[in-house]
């Protein structure tokens, strides 16, 4: 059984990944890879949507600040997508993750905060 399921997707010059489930130590180090793998090296960045996601621990937490570390090595940018309703808001809220990365409620959001950054 996955604890967490990926979607990924391009949307002009930008990543789009959707995860959804549980993110914990279990997945992570899966997850990353997936996503990093995913990510062609001209793409402005990835928009992570973290709407469909139930629960996230501190390797979840930390999944998040290493992808936005191998990302901006890359010369990328991340955006995190995190509903002010959604299951995990407080957890991330209360972890800071929004000091660290930029956080927006939708991934069109998401794709128009890459596209003036690299614009």
């Amino acid at each position: 059984m996955r604890l967490a399921d990926l979607t990924v997707s391009m949307h002009d010059d930008a990543v789009v990944a959707r995860l959804t489930g549980e993110i914990d130590k279990s997945n992570t180090g899966e997850l990353r890879t997936s996503i990093t793998n995913a990510t062609p090296n001209d793409a402005v960045g990835v928009v992570l949507d973290l709407s469909g996601v139930d629960y996230i621990d501190s390797a979840g937490i930390q999944l998040l600040f290493r992808l936005r570390d191998s990302l901006r090595v890359r010369g990328q940018a991340l955006r995190l997508v995190i509903p002010f309703g959604s299951r995990v808001n407080d957890t991330l809220r209360l972890a800071g993750v929004e000091r660290s990365v930029e956080v927006v409620e939708a991934t069109d959001e998401g794709l128009e905060a890459l596209a003036s950054a690299s614009g």
